[in-house]
């Protein structure tokens, strides 16, 4: 949650009403916060020092304005350019694509690189999981229940599946936007 507001801070200062649009904006489609999660993660980022309170007397009511920090954007850096944790591997992954632009161009293709990594050592996984259990026995009064429980088995693997196959249709258009762009600054 903290990265999420550390990157909608870096579009632009905000106060936690802005935050909650934010996320009802596009957030929202991968990640789910309430208004007390939205604020508990501004809290804890103010204490570490990733976000302070901007200059309030430029502030219509009273409101708190939210801004990164030095130490923020450093923070936010090394998350997005950083290892994939968690078990919510989804979640993690669209968090980092959708801030990826707020990374040079050669570094979002090593974050792309290391998510596509990720979500293939994931899929071997649920792979290997899916052929260690159709070795095992099942007793014919659980027949019904282990084959529901395949199936969900068999929905993640297709799900990984997709999500690579899309990844790495995303890594080439951006490879072939970086060198657009390239050529672009070259020619002027």
């Amino acid at each position: 949650m903290s990265f999420v507001v550390l990157g909608l801070l870096l579009i632009r200062p905000m106060s936690l009403y802005d935050l909650i649009k934010g996320f009802e904006a596009g957030v929202s489609l991968f990640y789910s916060a309430s208004s007390g999660s939205i604020k508990r993660a501004l809290d804890g980022l103010l204490a570490a020092g990733h976000i302070a309170v901007a200059d309030t007397e430029r502030q219509a009511r009273g409101r708190k304005v939210y801004e990164i920090t030095d130490t923020g954007r450093q923070h936010f850096h090394a998350w997005l350019t950083g290892d994939l944790t968690g078990s919510d591997l989804e979640t993690a992954v669209l968090s980092r694509l959708f801030f990826l632009g707020h990374v040079a161009p050669a570094e979002r293709l090593v974050v792309l690189h290391t998510i596509i990594a990720r979500t293939a050592d994931s899929l071997a996984e649920l792979e290997s999981r899916r052929d260690e259990i159709a070795a095992l026995p099942v007793p014919d009064e659980w027949r019904a229940l282990a084959f529901h429980q395949r199936a969900v088995l068999d929905y993640g693997i297709a799900s990984h599946r997709h999500s690579l196959d899309w990844l790495r249709e995303h890594l080439a258009e951006t490879e072939r936007d970086e060198t657009e762009r390239a050529e672009t600054e070259r020619g002027k």
